[in-house]
């Protein structure tokens, strides 16, 4: 009783609003276009997100713990060059992989003479500024030495150039570790790619050479500096490149991955306008009938207009309120579409099923009592689950500000809705019961008048009188309409159909099969290629990467944070174990192997191992570099002792991938709170990747568990419960299927996929909630009259909404980004199976599965028959006829 009572109550509201907007037309319109202008011009001056890192990176990680702790000890900025990192690496530098076209040797002189040619290029590059010329020596990071750091492999083939010149046979690179003139041992495992090796790891052949330069930034000076540094080392390497056309070089800076995120919206411009075109010509069309005076075009344009003010104006407030734009808002404007047109859509359905002689206040409240209650609480569910996304339970920003902005832009959608779109109605209502052309606002003549006229006035002309209509006649006006007689005369009869029946459920079950085996396949995709533009540096320089160097992990620093007894010999013993299977840069080992050869025992005394490492090993020019990787402290009593000291790990990779570098990290995460031995570890990519997966799902995983929630809390206060159960199911159902295809699609489980997958929930709530409840809440017919009903009632409008939505997506998947191709995949995903459920698995599932329906036959008693009076009525001061219904 209390839902029924409730349900009356809110649709009574509902009812009184409508009359109340269509009292002040001018007001509700002009109100909602003048705060978009007023919010969204503010729009015209906004800022964009520079870092990357803010947007993508999970906020709370124990990966930025370990890097403030690891800063406190060894600044990352100062040993950045040996903590190696793909996209990720700190501060300013630039970065260059060199290679062939033929895949020839790198190694051999021409190419070795090349690259340090290239090198010397490079360093000799000169950033003019008022007074001063600034070099790479300048603003580079220096060694102990006072001399810039350059990548070890320029000293190998500077050597390898002057053995050749000398005719020194004897000198040989080894892969991955190597040996330098001067007996230090480097790593360059990231510097050789495509390496060809000999018997005991000596080179052969070498496809590709990374070189990286490491810059400064002290102050904002030297930042500007570096940045402009960065821009003329891209285009030097262009020059480079077009003169010497055998090899193919693939520069990269630390803006280049910025750059190319925000590219997205730019080369997103004319194909977002294409889509706008596509849009506002389907939705004129679909809102279009033969019928000039009951055809609705303008509503149509208006509906876009109703969601471009409500994004408008939350792009005007994200900005007010110090929000900075970035490229995954270009999500948003699809988000609105999905919910506002399909609103304004079934509004204009609900508008149809007036009667005519009905006042526009009159038809325009019916209106807003059928429709605006469905639309309410699929807007509440909107609210809700991109509401908690917006929440600071969102570990990821681009996640959490995409929610926050999809919240804002489908409140106002609401409001601009009913007021904006709901008076546009009354407008064209008042133009339709004057008997007004739908597009040119003139008076349409008679039958009669028209036949005076040619043969194209008349057909844009044609208009329907109520006189036409036979008496006793109750034909609807409206079913002219091309999707209206479709689904009235052709589909509902189709679908229902008991031979059609058994091929929908086959193809379920197929579709279910197929949903599995892509489900079983998700992968978690947190490469960040994956946000940026194509046809970029940042996707030339990731294929070269992953071609060339995918042999061996990013570097990891080993940092043991505490004094241990170094020179006990289990204390030893355990150390090389939790490092055993890397490749290892180790002052450590390499201490220990000096000890030995030294012939000196490895367990020493305190003082002696102690007094040794300081005064011998690290005086010794081979092991000097070693010294930046301990940190020793006096006591009192003038002792010294090793408080923390590090060491750099490479993992042998079969291929760089984030899964298999993430599960490292956790072992060693692991391994480092059972061990005697006090360690963390880190690299610059573990903050992108470190808490990642349960980042990535919490909002998903929040928003879906809010959903359940609302639905399960509205179950006692709509008309029945059991709508709020099919809606469940076929949520379900449908998100299921989405997340298997997307994966069978080659996309992977990121932040965009996941955002589009929160509004695949309220997108497959939107349009299959109406259908359910009226199936549901229908009584006395069977289930195949119920469906076929429901159907009619809202089919048109799902389809309007759907067939405006395709259109729109369509130039999305053109866009040369990795970030819309994902975005589209997902999207269109969403659209069609949702629209796969609306229009094939509901209706059919639904005539054999609860409720049940009782057909019940009307008992033939001559008492309770009823006698019908039909008496006809003109109004004189028009040309309408109305037929006045009285019973005796």
């Amino acid at each position: 009783m209390l839902r029924q009572v409730l349900h009356r109550g809110l649709r009574t509201s509902f009812s009184r609003l409508g009359h109340f907007i269509a009292s002040h037309p001018v007001f509700f319109a002009s109100a909602p276009v003048l705060i978009s202008i007023l919010l969204g011009a503010s729009f015209s001056r906004y800022q964009i997100e520079e870092s990357v890192e803010h947007l993508l990176a999970p906020k709370h990680s124990l990966a930025k713990i370990e890097r403030n702790l690891v800063n406190s000890l060894f600044p990352v900025n100062r040993s950045k060059h040996r903590l190696y990192s793909d996209l990720q690496t700190p501060g300013r530098y630039g970065r260059v992989i060199i290679t062939s076209f033929q895949q020839e040797n790198m190694l051999d002189q021409h190419h070795t003479d090349l690259i340090l040619k290239l090198h010397s290029a490079v360093t000799r590059m000169q950033v003019q500024r008022p007074g001063f010329n600034y070099t790479f020596a300048h603003i580079c990071i220096l060694n102990n030495d006072k001399t810039c750091i350059v990548d070890d492999i320029v000293h190998v083939l500077e050597e390898l150039k002057t053995a050749r010149a000398t005719n020194r046979t004897n000198f040989a690179i080894t892969y991955p570790i190597t040996h330098l003139k001067d007996g230090r041992e480097v790593y360059n495992g990231h510097q050789l790619g495509g390496v060809t090796v000999h018997s005991k790891d000596q080179v052969k052949s070498a496809q590709a050479v990374q070189l990286t330069y490491y810059l400064q930034t002290l102050n904002s000076l030297n930042d500007m500096v570096a940045e402009r540094w960065e821009s003329n080392f891209c285009d030097t390497v262009k020059l480079f490149q077009k003169s010497n056309g055998k090899i193919k070089m693939y520069p990269y800076t630390s803006s280049t991955l910025r750059e190319d995120f925000q590219k997205t919206s730019r080369v997103s411009e004319r194909y977002l306008i294409t889509s706008l075109v596509l849009m506002v010509t389907m939705a004129v069309l679909c809102c279009s009938m033969q019928d000039c005076v009951r055809s609705k075009p303008w509503l149509g344009l208006l509906g876009l207009v109703t969601v471009s003010l409500a994004t408008l104006t939350a792009a005007g407030i994200i900005n007010l309120t110090g929000g900075k734009y970035n490229s995954t808002f270009l999500g948003v404007p699809f988000v609105m579409l999905g919910h506002g047109l399909y609103g304004t859509f079934e509004m204009l359905s609900s508008w149809r099923k007036t009667r005519e002689d009905q006042h526009v206040k009159e038809r325009t409240a019916a209106v807003y009592a059928d429709s605006m209650l469905s639309f309410s609480l699929t807007t509440a569910m909107y609210l809700v689950t991109f509401g908690i996304g917006a929440s600071p339970f969102t570990n990821i920003e681009a996640a959490r500000i995409f929610c926050c902005n999809s919240c804002i832009a489908i409140f106002f959608n609401y409001l601009y809705v009913l007021s904006f779109y709901g008076s546009s109605l009354v407008f064209t209502g008042y133009i339709e019961n004057n008997y007004q052309h739908s597009l040119f606002c003139r008076k349409v003549p008679k039958p009669e008048v028209l036949q005076e006229k040619p043969a194209w006035y008349r057909f844009l002309l044609t208009a329907r009188f109520s006189e036409d209509t036979a008496d006793g006649e109750e034909a609807n006006t409206y079913e002219s309409h091309l999707l209206v007689c479709f689904l009235k005369r052709y589909y509902c009869d189709w679908i229902t159909n008991t031979y059609v029946k058994p091929f929908v459920v086959l193809f379920y079950l197929i579709y279910i099969s197929f949903a599995l085996m892509g489900y079983l396949q998700v992968r978690e995709g947190s490469d960040l290629s994956n946000i940026v533009a194509t046809a970029t540096r940042t996707i030339e320089f990731t294929t070269a990467q992953q071609k060339y160097f995918s042999n061996y992990s990013p570097v990891i620093g080993f940092y043991i944070y505490e004094s241990i007894e170094y020179w006990n010999t289990s204390v030893q013993e355990d150390v090389l174990e939790y490092t055993k299977g890397f490749v290892r840069i180790s002052w450590f080992e390499s201490y220990l192997n000096y000890l030995r050869k030294l012939n000196a025992s490895t367990g020493l005394p305190k003082k002696n191992f102690t007094d040794m490492l300081r005064n011998s090993f690290l005086k010794a020019p081979q092991f000097s570099h070693f010294s930046e990787d301990i940190i020793f402290s006096k006591k009192f009593n003038n002792e010294v002792d090793v408080v923390a000291s590090r060491m750099f790990l490479v993992a042998k990779t079969m291929e760089t991938n984030r899964e298999e570098l993430y599960d490292l990290l956790e072992t060693l995460r692991r391994l480092s709170v059972t061990s005697k031995v006090k360690f963390i570890v880190f690299n610059p990519s573990f903050v992108f990747m470190d808490r990642y997966s349960s980042s990535l799902g919490a909002p998903l995983q929040n928003s879906c568990i809010s959903a359940l929630f609302l639905l399960f809390f509205s179950a006692f206060l709509v008309a029945d419960s059991l709508i709020n159960v099919w809606i469940t199911l076929t949520v379900a159902s449908v998100e299921f299927g989405v997340i298997g295809f997307m994966t069978l699609w080659k996309v992977e489980l990121d932040c965009i996929s996941m955002l589009c997958l929160i509004y695949g929930i309220n997108h497959t709530i939107d349009n299959c909630a109406p259908l359910l409840s009226t199936f549901v809440l229908g009584k006395d017919f069977t289930r195949t009259k119920w469906v076929k009903n429901a159907l009619e009632t809202h089919g048109v409008a799902i389809l309007q909404s759907y067939l405006c939505y395709i259109v729109g997506l369509i130039p999305l998947a053109a866009v040369p980004s990795n970030l819309t191709c994902t975005l589209f995949r997902c999207l269109f995903l969403i659209a069609f199976v949702t629209f796969f459920h609306c229009f094939a698995i509901l209706p059919v599932i639904l005539t054999f599965l609860p409720p049940s329906k009782k057909k019940r036959k009307e008992k033939k008693n001559p008492e309770n028959r009823e006698e019908i009076e039909c008496v006809e009525m003109v109004d004189m001061d028009s040309t309408r006829v109305v037929d006045q219904i009285t019973t005796v």
